[in-house]
């Protein structure tokens, strides 16, 4: 009886003696010049969004091309010897893959220490660390649907993200081969193993289509999203086997692929839902573009890809990919800007690929012209070394944000709005900032810390509570998180008075009876409408309060609003609407104007501006929205109600301070931090005192 490494050799067989084969090509010129292409989108999508919306599809080519190259070396392996053997390839993945990836990491990691701004290695740290352990995506899906990170910056290691996806899809993908090459027969045939693939490419294909359109931020990172990318890659090597494109259909083929990730470049979006069935495209395009092969001469899109410049693009492209990324983060960090303009952007590439370039002849080729980490041993010494280092530098990161957030409050120093007036209202350059910006993110109102903030996408009621039950008088706070920012100088005001305060606070919904806009999704909030809807029966049920705050970020729009002034009107009249229902069952209500909002990830700057933070101060003119819905819904209710505005609180003159007595003002650009919120406790109470006075 024949053994089973035997069986498998004869049903396999091998693709040189079998007759009728394609002819089997070892470099593929072609694909290395594709991937040029597909850095080339990555880097000018990362340089300037506008020139190509949709450049981030170039790592879905590089998906196909992955899946393509690794399944073609699977089959080759089979075919040939009968088996897998996994452990080879894993060596030879860690040959590929760590040299490079890990010293960008570690150089990334220490360059970050000073490179950045101090409320960003906490951050970074984490993602060396998860992108050192091949995590980045799951890492980046955790916290994409995090509301508080909505303003967080790009770590400059975010982009492992897709590297993370793919050697996920490696420690699975040669297991379906191993299995595969072991089989008996006539199970061994390649029918079998594309049968297996179509099927693993179909599940998570459907899988892509229904999460992207049911919860496409974390879908974008998700290895299940993703799969069937380098499936296609795989089924496409299967097939090379016994089918080879005929000339003139290639040489269609291969520019109309070219043409399809074009297409899908420049006609993309950070707005279009992604993967899902939009992704067909590029991954399509790719898969044309490889199976056309050499076919066309000269006028072929082979021709193009297979010369001199496409192919050194490709040669550099994994080391260009790996640099590009932290060489813009550290550029914009160090100039300051949300955006590198052209000049900035082109020193940026013109580093990267020099960077890139370095990093082939210095670290890729020696690795592969010198046989280094081709044992076992040497490359998983290499590779548990590699991610301690990381780990390492990581950890040395976040020490030293932990010491740069270390600022004790002292209320001598520390006085806020009271130094409003003086000759120096941010405060001394000489006493260090309170909360540290480092610590800004984390200095947040009370139903955040006491989990009854209802996320975007709650609809049950679930307040927090404060004060004695027994009290004479209630209060609740209601609205989105720019009421939330109020509670602690609410609450300040609640214990001083004895009240019972309730705060139904839920993020991005307004107290409004209009139907606002999801954030982001371009949908109706109905979320935020059934939210309002149970509050109110609850306000004028069984609490209903003596007094209710409100306020609600004046950004907010409605859903299906033609005009900006229609959308104003709408959520004002929506306001009065709530107001006047409150009013009719005895409540007072005091509508606090909206706070002006600042530079975009303002302890960021104040960390870069430490001697002189008043250089991140926004124009007063520019700080407040044009109309505010409640100032517009106060006029126009028929309820008795109390405008409250507190923007001298937040700007002296023509400017918006971003430290007030030496206290930072905000945890991001329109949110205040919960200590300036509490500092501000008695000019609330001063500026509410018509409706307060007497409870």
């Amino acid at each position: 009886m024949r053994s089973v490494a035997t069986q498998t050799q004869t049903a396999l067989g091998r693709p040189p003696a079998a007759a009728g084969s394609p002819h089997v090509r070892r470099f593929l010129p072609e694909v290395q010049g594709l991937r040029a292409v597909a850095v080339a989108l990555v880097l000018v999508y990362h340089v300037d969004h506008d020139l190509l919306p949709g450049g981030y599809v170039g790592v879905d080519v590089f998906f196909v091309i992955s899946g393509f190259l690794i399944t073609s070396l699977l089959l080759r392996e089979a075919r040939g010897s009968g088996r897998v053997a996994l452990g080879a390839f894993y060596v030879r993945r860690i040959r590929r893959i760590l040299p490079a990836a890990g010293l960008v990491l570690a150089v990334t990691g220490l360059v970050s220490l000073w490179a950045l701004p101090s409320p960003r290695l906490a951050e970074t740290a984490r993602e060396l660390v998860a992108s050192a352990f091949y995590v980045e995506n799951l890492f980046l899906a955790q916290h994409s649907v995090d509301y508080l990170a909505a303003e967080s910056a790009a770590s400059p290691v975010q982009h492992y993200w897709s590297l993370a996806v793919e050697e996920q899809f490696y420690l699975l993908w040669p297991l379906l081969f191993a299995g595969w090459a072991m089989l008996p027969g006539r199970l061994g045939r390649l029918r079998v193993i594309a049968a297996g693939a179509a099927a693993v490419l179909a599940v998570s294909l459907a899988y892509s289509v229904v999460v992207t359109a049911t919860d496409p931020q974390p879908a974008y990172f998700l290895p299940q999203t993703r799969m069937w990318e380098l499936a296609v890659g795989g089924l496409l090597a299967v097939a090379a086997l016994r089918w080879q494109v005929p000339p003139v259909l290639g040489w269609c083929a291969g520019w109309a692929g070219l043409a399809a990730i074009a297409w899908a470049a420049w006609t993309y979006s950070d707005q279009t839902p992604f993967p899902g069935a939009a992704a067909l495209v590029p991954v399509l395009g790719a898969a044309a573009v490889i199976a056309a092969g050499e076919s066309g001469g000269r006028s072929s899109a082979y021709g193009l890809l297979a010369s001199p410049a496409a192919r050194f693009g490709g040669d550099i492209s994994y080391a260009l990919y790996l640099w590009h990324w932290p060489v813009i983060v550290f550029a914009l960090a160090w100039s300051g800007s949300q955006e590198p303009g052209p000049l900035l952007g082109g020193l940026a590439v013109v580093a990267s690929v020099l960077l890139a370039w370095a990093t082939k002849l210095v670290v890729e080729d020696p690795v592969r012209r010198y046989g280094w980490l081709r044992t076992g041993r040497s490359a998983g010494v290499f590779a548990v070394a590699a991610a301690v280092l990381v780990a390492l530098v990581g950890a040395g990161q976040y020490a030293r944000y932990e010491w740069l957030r270390s600022v004790e409050f002292d209320p001598v120093e520390h006085v806020g709005p009271a130094a409003l007036g003086t000759s120096e209202p941010a405060g001394s350059p000489e006493v260090p900032v309170y909360p540290a910006p480092a610590a800004a993110g984390d200095d947040l109102p009370d139903p955040y810390k006491d989990g009854c903030q209802a996320g975007q996408k709650a609809t049950g009621l679930d307040p927090c509570v404060y004060g004695p039950a027994d009290a004479d008088t209630t209060v609740a706070v209601v609205g989105d998180s720019h009421a939330a920012h109020w509670v602690p100088a609410l609450r300040r005001i609640a214990e001083q008075r004895d009240w019972r305060l309730y705060t139904y606070t839920k993020s991005s919904c307004g107290f409004t009876a209009a139907t606002l806009e999801f954030p982001d999704e371009g949908r109706p909030f109905g979320e935020c409408r059934d939210y309002n809807r149970a509050l109110l029966e609850e306000l004028t049920g069984e609490v209903r309060p003596d007094l209710v705050f409100t306020s609600s970020s004046a950004l907010a729009t409605k859903e299906g609003a033609a005009s900006q002034a229609q959308d104003r009107a709408e959520i004002a009249a929506g306001m009065a609407r709530l107001w006047e229902s409150l009013d009719d069952a005895g409540s007072d209500v005091v509508a606090i104007r909206d706070t002006p909002t600042t530079r975009t990830r303002l302890p960021e700057c104040v960390s870069r501006h430490a001697e002189d933070p008043t250089e991140c101060a926004r124009p007063r003119g520019e700080a407040f929205a044009e109309q505010d819905p409640q100032l517009i819904a106060a006029r126009e209710t028929d309820a008795e109600v109390t405008v409250v505005d507190m923007s001298e609180e937040f700007c002296q003159g023509d400017r918006c301070l971003p430290v007030v007595g030496n206290v930072l003002v905000y945890r991001d650009s329109h949110h205040m931090t919960a200590t300036y919120s509490r500092l501000l406790a008695a000019d609330l109470a001063e500026e509410a005192a018509p409706a307060i006075d007497g409870r």
